[in-house]
C-alpha cells in the first residue's frame, strides 16, 4: 500500500478516491506499518481503524472496518488500496446504482469477474465479521448471488498491485493511456 504511482502512494489515492467520491465517513483499516501508512492519509480526512490482527488475513480487516462504522451506517462501501484503476466515478456509480434500485449488495464486474468495490447494505454487515484468512466478501456475494447488482466494467479494468512487477504494468497502462 506504500508504492507509489503517479506521485503518491496507493493508500492515499485510494482514500483520495474514496472522499472524492463522496463516501463519508472513509475508514481506513491499517495493520502492518499502521503508523507509516497513518502518516501517508494525513490531511485528507479519513478515520483510521487499526487491525492488530492484520497478519491473520485479510477477513481481519474487513471485520475492524465493519466495527469501525457509526451506529447508523446505512451501508459500506468496500474498496482494496492495492486496485490502483478503481477511481471516484466507478465508487459513485456502484452508490448510484444502490440508491436507484435499493439493491443490499452492489459491486463491480470486470468481464464477467466480480471484484471490489462492492456495498454491502447494513443487514449484511454481520456476515462481514469474524474469522481469520481471506474471501468473506467474495463469499458474501457468492451466498447472495441472485440479489447482486453489478456496475460493468471491461476485462482489463480490473488490476491489484501485489509485487513490484504489478506496479510497473500499472505505470505502463498509466503511460500509455490504458489505465485511469
Amino acid at each position: 500500500m506504500l508504492l507509489e504511482l503517479e506521485g503518491e502512494t496507493l493508500l492515499r489515492r485510494a482514500g483520495r478516491r474514496a472522499l472524492a467520491a463522496g463516501l463519508d465517513p472513509v475508514i481506513a483499516v491499517l495493520g502492518h506499518e499502521a503508523e507509516r501508512a497513518g502518516a501517508e492519509l494525513a490531511g485528507l480526512g479519513c478515520r483510521v481503524a487499526l487491525n492488530p490482527g492484520y497478519a491473520r488475513g485479510m477477513n481481519t480487516s474487513l471485520s475492524a472496518g465493519v466495527e469501525a462504522l457509526p451506529p447508523g451506517a446505512e451501508a459500506a462501501v468496500v474498496l482494496l488500496a492495492d486496485m490502483p484503476f478503481v477511481d471516484a466515478a466507478l465508487v459513485e456509480e456502484v452508490v448510484a446504482r444502490h440508491r436507484q434500485t435499493g439493491a443490499r449488495l452492489v459491486t463491480a464486474r470486470y468481464g464477467g469477474v466480480p471484484a471490489p468495490p462492492t456495498l454491502y447494505h447494513r443487514d449484511l454487515f454481520p456476515e462481514l465479521c469474524g474469522g481469520e484468512g481471506e474471501g468473506r466478501g467474495r463469499d458474501v456475494v457468492r451466498r447472495h448471488g441472485a440479489e447482486v447488482v453489478f456496475v460493468d466494467r471491461p476485462a482489463s479494468a480490473l488490476a491489484d498491485v501485489d509485487r513490484e512487477d504489478d506496479l510497473e504494468r500499472a505505470r505502463s497502462r498509466l503511460a500509455d493511456g490504458s489505465g485511469t
